[in-house]
């Protein structure tokens, strides 16, 4: 009886551990495997060990390296523009405000969507002659149409908007519920100090925001370094002439366009080490593994 009792809690976890290895841990390590071998689509039944071939290749292309920027500028712009609205709309919103909970939830309503339908419906108001956008440009404010998805600049910053639209109320939400644990007799006590109200979001918000900002930057840093939906739609698979490009997607157009699939494992591989990495660092300078649960 008591050895059933043991091995029941084990038997709830078993169908979530097989779920896990299906669809994380396989397609990882096979991912792994796959990056030192010479898989492709002529040599899809044939393919043979290679070494760190693939990894000499990427690391050798200039293309790596203006992807990698391209990357990095893109996750920065967003993480930072999702946590300046975020923050901002909580502190807002924490405060008297008639239809706070209208208001809360049409905010909401970007992150509630599908990004998939969300992503569409932009890139058809950055049409560049019916699309909402000009037309508001070019009628309301007497501005220029933009070519936005014709010019590889405006074709690249077509997707940020997007993405900081789509991505800015989850940081809201994360602030709002760090916001409700702050003490009142913190402000209380700043007021009696004579605090204005920026030092006391200064000195007393965020420094009480930081353990529920630090975690929801990091994963939202990954997930916007990692996301290919919003980018490749807007877009149009990397459109202009490739021109909108960050790893993710080229690794998705080198492996189901051109078929390169460990050359691609290899980049993606690359890129799991690359935010490994950040997450290591994140965690030792803001000592997260020291931190009681």
């Amino acid at each position: 009886m008591l050895r059933s009792g043991r091995t029941f809690p084990y038997a709830l976890l078993m169908p979530a551990t097989i779920a896990m290895l299906a669809v994380v841990l396989f397609p990882l390590g096979y991912s792994f495997w796959l990056a030192f071998r010479n898989m492709s689509l002529y040599h899809f039944r044939d393919h043979s060990f290679v070494g760190l071939e693939n990894f000499r290749l990427i690391l050798s292309e200039p293309v790596f390296y203006t992807l990698l920027l391209k990357s990095v500028v893109w996750t920065g712009v967003n993480v930072f523009f999702h946590v300046t609205l975020g923050v901002l709309l909580a502190v807002l919103l924490n405060g008297p405000v008639r239809g706070k909970t209208l208001i809360r939830t049409m905010l909401v309503l970007p992150w509630a969507m599908p990004a998939y339908i969300s992503a569409l419906t932009w890139r058809g108001m950055f049409n560049y002659e019916y699309g909402a956008i000009n037309l508001i440009l070019t009628q309301w404010l007497h501005l220029p149409a933009v070519p936005w998805l014709s010019d590889p600049t405006w074709a690249f910053v077509a997707p940020i908007i997007t993405n900081i639209w789509l991505g800015f109320p989850f940081m809201m939400v994360v602030a709002l519920g760090g916001l409700t644990s702050i003490p009142p007799e913190l402000y209380e006590a700043a007021e009696l100090d004579g605090a204005s109200a920026w030092q006391q979001f200064t000195h007393v918000t965020l420094p009480s925001l930081m353990p529920v900002l630090i975690p929801a930057v990091m994963l939202g840093t990954i997930w916007t370094f990692n996301n290919t939906l919003v980018i490749w739609l807007i877009s149009n698979g990397g459109q202009p002439a490739d021109a909108t490009h960050i790893l993710v997607t080229y690794i998705y157009k080198v492996a189901f366009t051109y078929s390169r699939y460990s050359y691609a494992a290899a980049f993606s591989v690359v890129v799991f080490l690359l935010l490994l990495g950040f997450v290591l660092q994140i965690m030792r300078r803001t000592n997260a593994k020291e931190r009681p649960a």
